[in-house]
């Protein structure tokens, strides 16, 4: 039976952060408004939302770079903020990394990684820099300068300088959004690796609903300072609450299906939002471009002709844009060798098998 994972439940067994109910305001917007959610101990949660949806706002309270308005941060058992009492960010063991990289100019790399470790003994802090540069692919670089190194070397320093500390939670905030995409993959797996391999909790701002579902072990998912849905990548891609996550989460569209529980492109094992078969009338499912097959007129199969009215080329695949008879628009992903021309009539139908998700207005 499908499920929704809705952020009620969002507690987990054992938590490193816990939000509850935390409200923060500037003036008179509301950046952040009950939002509660734990971190795992061992977790990586990828939060991720539109430009302006609280997400950054929502790390820096965490850090203690904002207080709250209402509400408790817990970090590791130990209550940081309630709205009137309040931890310094320096006494909360948190590792914050920016998109800026926010690296000294002036400092050699060693130094850069040294500066965060105040905590740690003088006799000790040289055999730690060494460590952890050499952890994030650095060794021997210790000696030089931050306008020697590549964006991803300097992103990787910083990460180095916000994990020698030994933090009981990192905070990510866009850290990759600087850097191409290429090189931007090869970081983000090999500081997700470093994050894994040393167990350090973790919440990772993005707007990128591609790397939040590629690097969370959770999902969660904002709008205008809400939490919207927080589950498994797999269960917000697939079961989303609403159509607002549906469509933030990747292209959706939305068929009706009418009381037998068929949608125009043929029968479907629909399931509602309950986990009960749907097909009572004036719900629609959840169609993405891969749930969608295409074919030739004449070739064998059925399913109602549909017009061929975009086509963009994205390298390994096509993704086809198609009018349904009724009107309706839907996409269909194709290999790269299935090539049709704008304005073809092709057969349309729903992949055999699938299971399409009842979603809520």
């Amino acid at each position: 039976m499908n499920a929704l994972v809705r952020p009620a439940d969002t507690a987990v067994s054992s938590a490193t952060l816990a939000l509850r109910d935390v409200s923060k305001s500037f003036g008179s917007v509301a950046a952040v408004s009950g939002v509660s959610l734990d971190v795992a101990d061992d977790e990586i949660l990828a939060l991720v939302g539109p430009s302006g949806c609280g997400k950054s706002t929502l790390l820096r309270l965490v850090a203690g770079l904002y207080g709250i308005d209402a509400g408790s941060v817990r970090i590791a058992d130990v209550v940081v903020d309630d709205g009137e009492r309040r931890i310094d960010p320096e006494d909360r063991h948190v590792g914050l990394v920016f998109q800026e990289h926010a690296l000294f100019p002036h400092l050699t790399v060693a130094a850069n990684v040294m500066f965060g470790m105040r905590s740690v003994p003088r006799s000790a802090r040289s055999a730690r820099v060494e460590e952890w540069l050499r952890m994030v692919g650095l060794g021997g670089f210790a000696e030089r300068y931050p306008h020697e190194l590549s964006g991803g070397e300097r992103q990787r320093v910083a990460l180095a300088r916000a994990l020698a500390p030994e933090p009981r939670l990192m905070l990510l905030d866009e850290p990759f959004a600087s850097l191409d995409p290429s090189l931007r993959a090869q970081v983000r797996h090999d500081v997700v690796e470093i994050l894994r391999a040393t167990g350090t909790p973790t919440v990772f701002v993005t707007h990128d609903q591609a790397e939040a579902l590629a690097i969370g072990d959770r999902v969660a998912v904002m709008r205008s300072g809400r939490l919207e849905q927080v589950g498994t990548p797999e269960v917000v891609f697939h079961q989303p609450c609403n159509r607002f996550v549906a469509r933030f989460m990747g292209e959706a569209a939305f068929l009706p299906l009418d009381g037998s529980g068929a949608t125009e492109l043929g029968a479907s094992r629909a399931t509602a939002a309950t986990g009960g078969p749907a097909g009572g009338g004036g719900e629609s499912v959840l169609i993405r471009p891969d749930d969608v097959t295409i074919a030739p007129v004449g070739a064998d199969g059925d399913g109602p002709l549909a017009t061929v009215i975009a086509a963009e080329f994205r390298g390994p695949t096509w993704c086809y844009t198609l009018a349904l008879p009724s009107g309706q628009i839907v996409q269909s992903t194709q290999p790269h060798t299935e090539r049709y021309d704008l304005g073809a009539e092709v057969r349309a139908a729903l992949l055999p098998g699938h299971d399409p998700f009842v979603v809520a207005d």
